[in-house]
């Protein structure tokens, strides 16, 4: 086995939860490496299972209420959280609505007949160019023979 593959398994065997496969062991005696980091997982897992979690006290949850009361009565008794949060509801409303009506007003500015819509002129030749072309004049080439003979020469070219 590799030795990416058995350390994937040392948190697991150093714990006890499985048991060391013949594999394993041949390879934690011939890689010293892997012998070492092995070892120490060992250690580790000895020491948490030594370790004691602290008790919080038996009146931590009582006190902790309390403070939350106190601190809930601290923030309503201002005047302005009874002002903040319709204050923040309405100027959000209204930044909804400037957005909308700047919205629509650019769209009705792009659409109107007899106007150029705000796009740059591109030169007829370059990529962007033809591809302009093609969308443009897509009515007429999908009615075209002109290309359909074209790819037919193109497979007869290949096939020869």
């Amino acid at each position: 086995m590799k030795c990416n593959e058995i350390r994937e398994q040392f948190p697991d065997l150093a714990a006890g939860l499985v048991a060391g496969q013949p594999d394993v062991n041949e390879h934690l005696r011939s890689c010293a490496e892997c012998a070492g980091t092995f070892a120490e997982f060992q250690k580790t897992m000895a020491l948490l299972d030594e370790w004691q979690a602290l008790e919080p006290s038996s009146y931590f949850d009582t006190r902790l209420q309390a403070r939350l009361r106190e601190e809930m009565a601290k923030q309503s008794s201002t005047w302005f959280s009874w002002v903040r949060r319709p204050a923040l509801a309405a100027s959000l409303a209204a930044v909804v609505a400037v957005g909308a009506v700047v919205f629509r007003v650019e769209e009705n500015k792009a659409h109107k007949p007899g106007q150029l819509a705000s796009m740059s002129v591109v030169e007829p030749g370059t990529a962007v160019g033809d591809l302009q072309a093609l969308d443009n004049n897509h009515d007429v080439y999908a009615d075209s023979d002109l290309l359909d003979d074209l790819q037919v020469q193109d497979d007869v070219k290949a096939n020869q």
